[in-house]
């Protein structure tokens, strides 16, 4: 991960205060993984800006990013042969985790 410009110092700075928190996630580790609760978002630094999503946020299935698939009627978020049900409630975990992520990558910088 390359160093930080102070306008991304202060976008982590927000993310934390809001409850985000870095994690190192294998094969990510020159991303910048945010997690709250169980979403995760990789995230990369912007030149001469702030960040952006690498990928759209999602779900962590055993501590690993997931990706969403329908499985008969259901839908399931899936790691490898791993999976969980996308419940109602995870389904709305995550799109209240990519909203917030959304809004502070989105805020203006502090002068």
């Amino acid at each position: 991960m390359p160093e930080l410009s102070p306008r991304q110092v202060q976008v982590m700075e927000r993310l934390i205060e809001a409850g985000f928190r870095p994690m190192a996630i294998p094969p990510y580790e020159n991303a910048l993984c945010m997690i709250k609760g169980d979403c995760v978002a990789a995230l990369a630094p912007v030149p001469n800006g702030g960040l952006k999503l690498l990928a759209p946020p999602t779900y962590l299935v055993y501590g690993n990013f997931s990706v969403k698939l329908k499985r008969g009627s259901a839908e399931v978020f899936v790691w490898k042969k791993k999976e969980i049900e996308a419940t109602a409630e995870r389904v709305r975990e995550l799109e209240s985790f990519r909203k917030e992520l959304q809004e502070i990558l989105e805020l203006p910088s502090k002068q």
